[in-house]
């Protein structure tokens, strides 16, 4: 699932950056220089986000850019995640016994096979 939030990047007296999300205050990174601080921004978001899928918590709408005032050290950038929900699920299939008799001969993880083939077909 795709999440787009404002970032407020705070500059720092060492050139270094601290970024803030305003909807989600306890999401909070810092990079070393613009370059770095915008791909630390992308990493805090996406785990941020990944944590409250994962503890099935809110996850808040983002703020209007718009309805962001930034300080004037600070600017406000959008920053974008793709977050998928990795939390394996059971599911029962069933197979021809001559199939499943050559998967474990060949000690092979059905499980992954299917992940694998998934994948596959869906990307």
């Amino acid at each position: 699932m795709e999440y787009v939030y404002p970032a407020i990047f705070h500059s720092n007296s060492d050139k270094s950056y601290t970024i803030t999300y305003p909807d989600l205050p306890e999401c909070i990174s810092e990079g070393k220089n613009l370059g770095n601080a915008i791909y630390m921004a992308h990493d805090a978001l996406t785990q941020w986000i990944e944590y409250l899928v994962d503890k099935q918590l809110e996850i808040p709408n983002p703020s209007d850019i718009g309805d962001i005032k930034p300080a004037a050290d600070e600017f406000v950038n959008i920053i974008r995640v793709d977050v998928r929900n990795n939390r394996a699920v059971k599911r029962t299939v069933s197979i021809p016994k001559w199939l499943d008799n050559k998967a474990v001969s060949a000690n092979l993880s059905l499980s992954r096979v299917l992940q694998e083939a998934l994948i596959e077909r869906f990307s």
